[in-house]
């Protein structure tokens, strides 16, 4: 790749072709992977006997359970009742504002780029082949052609990057591969034409229908980073097909100096489920479980066999036994022929041995096998073990069987995370005018946000002594969190919040002891308790002033009364007033506590 030095000069066919070579490279470095990737689509379709050479009994039906792909559809169930939500804040308090608002318009464009479908087809390549891949691009074509965010979920058997690095980030080319209809892009790009034989082959699914790919072409999306005169890290892109240039960032004059984006990054976010040494991909549950379903499905066949063996009837028949085979076989006949005389020597029944009672346990000791190492207990799905029946124990069961989807979350959390920087760039270079996003509060108000890139862009640092300080670009921490919890988690918090009022926590004159106790309890959304518990103390101490002015401003209207009936009536008044005001005061001190246990449930 020495030719690459010289970064003035343009992308031409001579680049391109060295660049088919390290292609070529690095697709036989990941071919172990993309042949793996192709098994593994099989085995979630519960198609993997044609992975097969010599079938179990050719002729035979080779049944196939869902033990694991029930496995993977909880697993998936797991993640989209963990839906993220990103939480933006500021390194300084001069950003405060604009964290505020990304904050707000973070998830309206995520919901405009469809990210929850992007969501769901990333968590189920991740289960299915170990790592789900995340694009983030500027499409400016979009909105009319104003441009905007495109986030797509992205096939990994169509990426290739230097075997060897951990990183993506740390490799020197990266390519992306599309299969696309030739005539099409002959009409899109009038320079392909007289080009159209396909000089590359990539790796395809294995589909019952096949897959007719005589009039499509291969194209190449070439990401590559090389340094600028400063020394400083350069993306450039590069989109070719068939050895021809379609597009080239180096040609564009507006983009030959700085690059595809600022941030100099791959637009792509690697999320491995089990992580391999030396590989941004990693393997996934159908690697792991794969060899236990194939033991469940072989003794699946042979029990189906041994089953329809014992329920049908078969004889032993000798040539000299003179026996009617046709009556035999004919079950609607009452009499059946024979010629001569029948002993147990020539004819006899054939009966096969039924199911033994240690099969089946040990196809029953498989199953949950399966069950074990894929963390997909019944306790997980909503099942009890024997003798378990209090609340709280099911409960607790449940929550530490959810360690293990607690832990995929929290790789795909942070994934998110990453995913939320890119965006936060893109809109640092490509929001130059300002765009209106409309937010839905949380009681269903709407609110219209502007926002531009002038907010994300750096903010002069002004001068000391006749000297600049430069400029200061704002920085940002995103914090996930599952916006979309699940209904185990929704119950729990409700039980908590129920509890909590039971034992009195939300009652103006214990909010000393309950603050002391929460002090010691950790939950979501504890802070918000702790808070509204100290807000009942002080209204409860605010109330007792209250009483005790009123009480005092009672008596002295009493003793001020005029006239001999006066005193009384006044003290009457007084008292009445003070007994009203009680009754109120009292039924204030039982909406607190009320209120406060409201706001610590989560009702759906």
């Amino acid at each position: 790749m020495d030719d690459y030095e010289n970064e003035a000069l343009p992308v031409g066919e001579a680049q391109v072709a060295e660049a088919m070579q390290t292609l070529q490279r690095y697709k036989a470095g990941k071919a172990a992977l993309d042949k793996r990737i192709v098994d593994n689509e099989l085995w979630f379709r519960m198609g993997h006997w044609k992975n097969y050479q010599n079938p179990m009994m050719p002729g035979k039906a080779q049944p196939s359970s869902g033990w694991l792909f029930n496995s993977i559809a909880n697993k998936h169930a797991d993640a989209m009742d963990n839906y993220p939500e990103p939480n933006v804040l500021p390194r300084e308090a001069d950003d405060e504002d604009t964290a505020r608002a990304l904050s707000s318009v973070l998830p309206v464009v995520l919901e405009q780029a469809d990210y929850e479908q992007v969501y769901s087809d990333c968590w189920w390549r991740k289960l299915k082949q170990g790592t789900g891949v995340t694009g983030i691009f500027w499409d400016p074509a979009m909105r009319g052609g104003i441009g905007d965010i495109a986030v797509r979920s992205v096939n990994l058997l169509m990426l290739y990057w230097e075997p060897g690095v951990a990183d993506i980030q740390a490799s020197p080319d990266f390519f992306s591969l599309s299969l696309e209809d030739t005539a099409r892009l002959c009409a899109q790009y009038p320079q392909l034409a007289g080009h159209t034989a396909s000089v590359l082959d990539m790796p395809r699914y294995i589909h019952d229908e096949g897959q007719d790919t005589s009039s499509k072409s291969v194209v190449v999306d070439w990401y590559y980073k090389r340094p600028d005169e400063t020394g400083r890290m350069v993306l450039h892109y590069c989109k070719f097909c068939n050895g021809v240039v379609l597009y080239a960032s180096q040609n564009d004059p507006a983009l030959a100096e700085s690059g595809l984006y600022d941030h100099g990054q791959y637009p792509f976010v690697f999320d491995p489920l089990f992580v391999e040494e030396d590989s941004p991909a990693g393997f996934g549950y159908i690697d792991v479980m794969k060899d236990c379903q194939t033991a469940i499905d072989k003794m699946n066949h042979a029990m189906d066999e041994n089953v329809l063996l014992s329920a049908k009837q078969r004889y032993v028949l000798s040539d000299t036994a003179g026996v009617n085979e046709e009556e035999l076989a004919d079950f609607s006949r009452d009499i059946v022929h024979v010629v001569g005389r029948l002993n147990d020597d020539s004819f006899r029944p054939l009966q096969t041995a039924g199911l033994q009672g240690n099969s089946l346990s040990y196809r029953q000791s498989r199953i949950e096998e399966l069950k074990e190492i894929s963390g997909n207990r019944d306790m997980t799905q909503g099942g009890t073990a024997g003798g378990v029946t209090a609340a709280s124990a099911i409960a607790a069961l449940q929550e530490a069987g959810s360690k293990l989807s607690r832990d995929m979350l929290k790789s795909a959390y942070r994934a998110f995370a990453k995913q939320c920087y890119l965006i936060i760039e893109l809109m640092r270079q490509f929001y130059d005018e300002q765009r209106v996003f409309r937010i839905v509060g949380e009681s269903g108000e709407s609110r219209f946000v502007p926002f531009s890139a002038q907010a994300l862009r750096a903010v002069p640092g002004g001068s000391v002594g006749g000297v600049e300080l430069g400029s200061r670009e704002p920085i940002f921490d995103i914090v996930v969190s599952a916006a979309k919890k699940s209904t185990f988690s929704r119950l729990s918090q409700n039980e908590t919040a129920k509890e909590c009022y039971q034992l009195g926590f939300f009652k103006p004159e214990n909010a000393d002891a309950a603050l002391a106790a929460l002090e010691m309890m950790d939950f979501e959304g504890i802070e918000k308790v702790r808070q509204r518990v100290r807000q009942n103390g002080t209204l409860a101490q605010q109330l007792a002033r209250m009483q005790q002015q009123m009480a005092q401003m009672a008596a002295v209207i009493a003793q001020q009364g005029t006239g001999p009936d006066e005193p009384a009536r006044s003290a009457g008044g007084a008292s009445a007033q003070k007994d009203g005001q009680a009754v109120k005061l009292a039924g204030l001190g039982n909406a607190l506590p009320v209120a406060a246990a409201a706001r610590a449930m989560d009702i759906h």
